[in-house]
């Protein structure tokens, strides 16, 4: 069972990133937008902004004033990151020294104890509960589980069939639902910097008084 849920894991993981290409392939069928203005500033620059000096708390205003959500974001995906990182190195037998294992287990830990605060600020707050949808709270707690999963293996290794299914589900919801973000932030930031780096907007001035 446990050769078939590898194979699984691997399966959808390939599956989610083809549907993902396909849906960014397919936001180019509305056709390109003629720019007629002469390019005023440098693409790459805000491009390099849009990545860089642009993702940093002072430069956002909603994360300038919600800094402890700002830092939460952070760590949550940080410990979705280390949990896929060390999910494929179950499924081709890379094996991590007691130090790695101890590393993951922190930023694991971290990335739970984050998830569930955003999780029960969106459920407690009513501003956020009044915006969100079924699937705001769905993709948080198939996150959290596929977290949870992930630090109870590094523990206990018999609990793999479990976390290898979480994984799976996990993968095969991310092209249907607002997990995919994971994959269009890039391909969004990426002509946030285009468009505004070409108007010369990005990256912004600074004025020295």
């Amino acid at each position: 069972m446990l050769f078939f849920l590898k194979y699984g894991v691997i399966l959808s993981f390939l599956l989610s990133i083809i549907s993902l290409t396909i849906l960014v392939l397919k936001t180019f069928s509305f056709g390109k937008k003629l720019l007629y203005a002469e390019p005023r500033g440098n693409k790459k620059k805000g491009i390099f902004y849009a990545f860089g000096r642009g993702m940093m708390p002072w430069e956002k205003e909603s994360a300038r004033k919600h800094l402890p959500t700002y830092i939460g974001g952070i760590l949550y995906h940080t410990g979705i990151f280390v949990a896929l990182i060390y999910l494929f190195s179950q499924i081709f037998h890379s094996g991590l020294s007691r130090p790695v294992v101890f590393l993951f287990r922190l930023l694991l830990s971290l990335g739970i104890l984050s998830g569930l605060v955003l999780l029960f600020k969106r459920i407690l707050l009513q501003t956020m509960r009044k915006i969100s949808c079924p699937d705001d709270f769905f993709s948080n707690i198939l996150v959290n589980l596929f977290l949870i999963c992930a630090i109870f293996h590094t523990f206990v290794a018999q609990t793999a069939p479990l976390f290898f299914l979480i994984s799976i589900v996990m993968f095969l919801y991310i092209p249907v639902g607002k997990i995919r973000h994971c994959f269009f932030f890039f391909y969004t930031r990426i002509l946030f910097g285009l468009f505004y780096g070409r108007r010369n907007i990005l990256p912004p001035k600074i004025h020295k008084v």
